[in-house]
C-alpha cells in the first residue's frame, strides 16, 4: 500500500473527493493526484468559519491546481448540532465544547451526500495519522456508506517520503507555477481548526507546557482583561432545552448561535486550556474559544437546576458523559450514542425559562430565572424561617428510618473515621 495506492486510484478509475481547506496541504494532495492521473473532485464545507474571511475564496485557491471545487452550505446543520450538544451538555476534558468532533460528523454526512451526487468514489481527507480526526472522518464514512472508500494522504508512504514537512511541499507547488502564501510562524505560533460551534488552537509553540496559553490571539472574542469595564446584562430564553431567544427577540438556532458568539465573545467568555485524551492514548494541548456555546450552555444548567430533581440530575450526568465521549471518538450515529441523546431531550422537555445573567470579564453571574413553569424549586419548602412549607418536625421520622442502616453499619464494623490519606502513607510507610 505504498508506491502502488495512487496507481490503483488510477487505474481503477476511481473518482476522488478530496476534502479541502485551500491551504498548503489541500494544494498538494489535490495536484499530486490530479498529476498521477487519479480523476480528483474538491468538496468544501461552510460551517460558519470564523477564520474565514470568505469561504468562496476555497474555490479561487483550488482553482490553482486544476480541479473543481464545490462549497456545501452546512450551517443550519452545524447549529442544530450545536444546540444537540449545549443540552446535552456534552463538553470534554476541560470544558471543552468539542467544536471540531460536532464538525466532523456534520461535514462527512453533508459532504457525502454531494460527493454521490458528482460520481464519487472514495473520500480523501487530509488529516494526520496521529491525531483523531482520521479516526472520526474514516469511522463516520464507515457507518454512513460501508461501500465508500477512504483515502488517507499523510498515511500513504509515497507522499510522505515526497513531502515530509512544508518546504517540500511548496517547492511542489512551485515547481508546477502554483503560488502560496503562508502565514508568518512567528505571528501565529499555533494552528487552527474552527466553526461556528468554536476554534481549537493547538500544535508549535503550544506543545510546550512551558509557554502560556496566552500566546494564543482570541478570533471569536477577547481575552478578560480586554473586555469592557461595565457589566452587560442579557436574558437567554429556553424552551424544551432550546435557546429560542436573545433579549426577546425570536431566532433561528443558527442566528441564536451567532448572536450568542458576538455577546460572549466581546465579554471574554468560553476561552478554556485542556491536556485531553486523544482517541489514540495520547495527550493534546489545546486553547479552545466556544464564546456562544460556553453562554448558551451555562444558561441553560441554571433552568436544568430547577426542573431536574436529584436523580434525574444524576441520571443527566451519565447521559451527557456518555454523549460527550461518543462524540468525541467519532461515534456520534452508534445506537448508544443516539438512545442517550433521546434521554436528554426527554429531561429537558421541561427545560422552559427565561434566565437572566450579568457578563462581566469573562464572568457570568446569575441574575433571576422567570417563566419557569415546571421548576421545583419552592421557597416555602427551603426557606430557612419560618414557613408555610414543609414542617421541619416531619423530618424526626426520616431520621429514625436513616439511623437503622447507619446503627448497623457501625456494629458490623464497616465505618472508618481516620484519613484515608494517612492510611495509604502508613502502608508505604511499612513497605519502605
Amino acid at each position: 500500500m505504498s508506491g502502488s495506492l495512487l496507481k490503483k486510484l488510477a487505474d481503477n478509475k476511481d473518482v476522488v473527493g478530496i476534502c479541502v481547506s485551500g491551504g498548503l496541504d489541500s494544494k498538494t494532495v489535490a495536484l499530486k493526484l490530479r498529476l498521477s492521473g487519479v480523476q480528483v473532485k474538491c468538496f468544501t464545507a461552510d460551517i460558519g468559519q470564523p477564520d474565514e474571511d470568505d469561504i468562496n475564496d476555497v474555490v479561487k485557491k483550488m482553482d490553482t491546481c486544476g480541479v473543481k471545487t464545490w462549497i456545501i452550505d452546512l450551517k443550519n446543520e452545524i447549529a442544530e448540532a450545536a444546540f444537540e450538544c449545549i443540552a446535552c451538555q456534552a463538553t470534554y476534558d476541560g470544558g471543552y465544547w468539542q467544536s471540531t468532533g460536532l464538525g466532523r460528523y456534520v461535514t462527512v454526512r453533508g459532504l457525502i451526500q454531494k460527493m454521490k451526487e458528482e460520481g464519487v468514489t472514495v473520500l480523501a481527507h487530509g488529516c494526520t495519522g496521529r491525531g483523531n480526526d482520521q479516526v472520526r472522518f474514516e469511522r463516520y464514512v464507515n457507518v454512513i456508506d460501508p461501500s465508500f472508500n477512504v483515502y488517507a494522504p499523510w498515511r500513504d508512504p509515497e507522499l510522505l517520503t515526497e513531502f515530509p514537512g512544508r518546504s517540500e511541499m511548496l517547492a511542489y507547488l512551485q515547481k508546477h507555477g502554483i503560488g502560496h502564501q503562508i502565514v508568518s510562524q512567528a505571528a501565529k505560533r499555533c494552528s487552527t481548526d474552527a466553526n461556528i460551534c468554536g476554534l481549537s488552537n493547538e500544535a508549535e509553540d503550544l506543545e510546550s507546557l512551558e509557554t502560556a496559553m496566552t500566546i494564543v490571539n482570541p478570533v471569536m472574542g477577547v481575552w478578560p482583561k480586554d473586555a469592557p469595564d461595565k457589566e452587560e446584562v442579557i436574558t437567554l430564553t429556553y424552551e424544551h432545552g432550546r435557546c429560542v431567544a436573545i433579549n426577546g427577540t425570536k431566532m433561528t438556532p443558527l442566528k441564536v448561535l451567532e448572536m450568542a458568539n458576538k455577546i460572549g465573545g466581546r465579554n471574554g467568555i468560553g476561552i478554556s486550556h485542556a491536556l485531553e485524551n486523544r482517541i489514540l492514548g495520547t495527550k493534546s494541548r489545546g486553547v479552545y474559544e466556544a464564546p456562544g456555546m460556553e453562554l448558551l450552555g451555562k444558561g441553560l444548567t441554571f433552568v436544568y437546576q430547577a426542573v431536574h430533581d436529584r436523580r434525574s440530575t444524576g441520571l443527566f450526568a451519565q447521559l451527557s458523559r456518555h454523549i460527550s465521549d461518543q462524540i468525541y471518538d467519532g461515534r456520534y450515529f452508534d445506537p448508544s450514542t443516539r438512545t442517550a441523546i433521546g434521554g436528554v431531550w426527554q429531561l429537558a422537555e421541561p427545560a422552559c425559562g427565561t434566565v437572566k445573567l450579568g457578563l462581566y470579564k469573562g464572568h457570568m453571574h446569575f441574575l433571576a430565572l422567570t417563566e419557569c413553569p415546571h421548576s421545583i424549586y419552592f421557597e416555602a419548602d427551603s426557606s430557612m424561617e419560618a414557613s408555610s412549607g414543609l414542617n421541619p418536625v416531619s423530618s424526626q421520622g426520616y431520621l429514625e428510618v436513616s439511623s437503622v442502616e447507619a446503627k448497623s453499619m457501625a456494629k458490623a464494623g464497616l465505618i472508618e473515621v481516620d484519613s484515608v490519606w494517612e492510611k495509604i502513607q502508613a502502608k508505604k510507610r511499612k513497605l519502605q
